[in-house]
């Protein structure tokens, strides 16, 4: 199996069976529960990403709505890569991951792990958007608590 056989599987699995799907509620641990709501007219995805912190940890995060496979790969491979981490290291993983997406040069580094899968997506830039959507939407709950954001 090459490299991008391995990726394409990775995506679909997750499409399939995204992981941390579902609404988190403040309710369901207790504590503050930060959310962000998500849109790409280009293809009409919409997810919602729900953060619950411990400090500057996140502690848990899920995500719920619809969009096409990339979309949804994403941001499933996106919770399971920022559970459990804190903020600033959520921002650089952030930034390899957008790097990764939107530079035809840049190259899966290792760290990255399960998110290299993400790595073909810079081919098609019609789909960019749909693979950063999720990202975007962390990234405003974790900055406003509540917010709404559009790849427009």
């Amino acid at each position: 199996m090459d490299l991008k056989e391995l990726y394409r599987d990775v995506i679909l699995d997750h499409n399939r069976h995204p992981r941390n799907f579902g609404r988190l509620e403040s309710e369901d641990r207790g504590g503050e529960v930060l959310h962000a709501d998500g849109h790409n007219p280009l293809c009409g995805d919409r997810l919602s990403v729900y953060v619950r912190l411990n400090g500057e940890r996140i502690e848990d995060i899920r995500f719920e709505g619809s969009g096409c496979a990339i979309s949804t790969a994403s941001a499933s491979l996106m919770t399971e890569a920022v559970k459990g981490k804190e903020r600033a290291a959520v921002a650089r993983l952030f930034d390899q991951v957008h790097r990764l997406l939107t530079h035809h040069d840049a190259t899966p580094d290792a760290a990255l792990g399960k998110l290299a899968a993400l790595s073909g997506v810079h081919e098609f830039p019609a789909r960019v958007k749909c693979a950063t959507l999720s990202w975007h939407t962390l990234n405003a709950a974790l900055e406003h608590g509540s917010a709404t954001v559009s790849t427009e």
